[in-house]
């Protein structure tokens, strides 16, 4: 039901949420963010980070990773309180459809490119995760594209793997 529907027949926005997730839920959550963010952050210094007057290519993505360690660790030690997580439902799924086609993304990308795969990401999340549709799924993912090469290739030439 609609939320304008459920709040017109009286119930109030907390008897409307999900259910809460438990304890278990929040440490295999907050575990999961520290092994990404300890994977990540692996990458990022076999990129080289370099030194403070002369940043390497791995220094933010290690800033974030190490973020993300953090955060996971700050989520497990407080996860026992923390009441306002939600229970990993069918919905949780397309979460994971949109981190798994962001690894596939990152796979191809050095094979193929940035264009095709770039538009095709585009065109799942719009279409197959965001509902919209087919036409509007197919312009939008090939317009960004098309932004993407021009801002990224033609006008900050950044050196990614490029067709054209």
């Amino acid at each position: 039901m609609p939320t304008e529907d459920r709040t017109a027949t009286g119930e109030s926005p907390d008897e409307m949420r999900p259910p809460a997730a438990g304890p278990l839920t929040n440490l295999v959550t907050a575990v999961v963010v520290m092994c990404l963010g300890g994977a990540a952050l692996a990458g990022s210094l076999s990129l080289g980070v370099g030194s403070p007057s002369s940043p390497g290519p791995g220094t933010w993505p290690a800033i974030v990773s190490a973020t993300l360690v953090v955060l996971g660790v700050v989520l497990a030690v407080r996860g026992r309180r923390t009441t306002d997580a939600e229970r990993f439902t069918r919905t949780a799924l397309l979460v994971l459809a949109a981190v798994g086609s962001m690894v596939l993304f990152v796979a191809v990308i050095g094979v193929i490119g940035f264009e095709i795969p770039t538009a095709l990401l585009a065109f799942f999340w719009l279409r197959f995760l965001g509902r919209e549709g087919w036409r509007t799924s197919i312009v939008m993912s090939l317009a960004i594209t098309i932004v993407f090469y021009l801002l990224f290739v033609g006008a900050l030439q950044v050196t990614i793997p490029h067709l054209f």
